[in-house]
């Protein structure tokens, strides 16, 4: 069952007997941004993405200039540090092409954190390449307790294509933190610090509770603090673990 907008407020200027904290914590909370049944939440002014998926030479975003119009003067030159950088790719466009495999990516990554590019989104606005990927962040810090959070994203970005999570809007019982979104658009695109990109919905579960923020398996919690996107944590392979469990299920029947 869907929170309303009165009750997700209701559940924040409560405190819960059981916990000894509010259901549901939102910093900063901005009345306005209460909706019938979700709250919305901003864009952080950082974006992160994966070193290795930026060509040598492109720039991972361009700052708008509030003096230049990009359609007007707009060309593919404008993704490039410099002319020499250009002219390669005019000449070898593969080797800018993200699908060349020489841009991988691999979720079961099992050394070091992923290096990351850090990307300021000036008051302006930053235009998106439509052939990357980027790690944004909620402005909003959030805490959720005995409910279940997800984030999507807002019709007004959904329609101008703005992708903000791909498989992972869902939260957990016990989630502390920024969310980080897991963003994409469809062709060039200017975000800003600070405007509604998503939202937040709370939904109550039944069951015995397993919180986010006690669980030793748990990736993120209290993650992205200062509104940092977070990256990928390595993704499990239990190969192994599967087998020896369905050779064991099978022994039983």
């Amino acid at each position: 069952m869907q929170l309303t907008g009165p009750e997700i407020e209701k559940r924040m200027n409560q405190i819960n007997p059981t916990t000894g904290k509010s259901d549901i914590v939102i910093v900063p909370f901005l009345p306005q941004c209460l909706g019938s049944n979700s709250y919305d939440l901003h864009l952080s002014d950082t974006l992160k993405m994966y070193a290795d998926t930026l060509p040598k030479g492109m720039k991972p975003a361009i700052p708008v200039e509030s003096n230049k119009d990009y359609k007007k003067c707009g060309n593919m030159r404008n993704w490039f540090n410099n002319i020499l950088y250009y002219w390669h790719y005019r000449l070898k466009p593969g080797a800018y092409d993200p699908r060349n495999t020489r841009f991988v990516l691999d979720p079961c990554y099992t050394t070091q954190e992923r290096e990351t590019i850090d990307i300021k989104i000036p008051e302006t606005g930053l235009i998106l390449n439509p052939f990357v990927g980027y790690l944004g962040s909620t402005f909003e810090y959030t805490e959720t307790r005995n409910l279940f959070p997800y984030v999507d994203g807002k019709s007004s970005g959904g329609r101008n294509f703005i992708l903000v999570h791909f498989t992972a809007g869902r939260g957990d019982d016990g989630f502390c933190g920024n969310w980080t979104w897991e963003m994409s658009v469809k062709q060039p695109t200017i975000v800003y610090p600070g405007m509604r990109i998503g939202q937040v919905y709370f939904e109550e579960f039944i069951g015995d509770r397993k919180p986010y923020d006690t669980n030793p398996n748990s990736h993120y919690s209290y993650q992205g603090k200062g509104g940092m996107p977070v990256p990928a944590k390595p993704m499990k392979i239990e190969l192994m673990q599967l087998q020896q469990a369905l050779n064991e299920q099978a022994k039983s029947l």
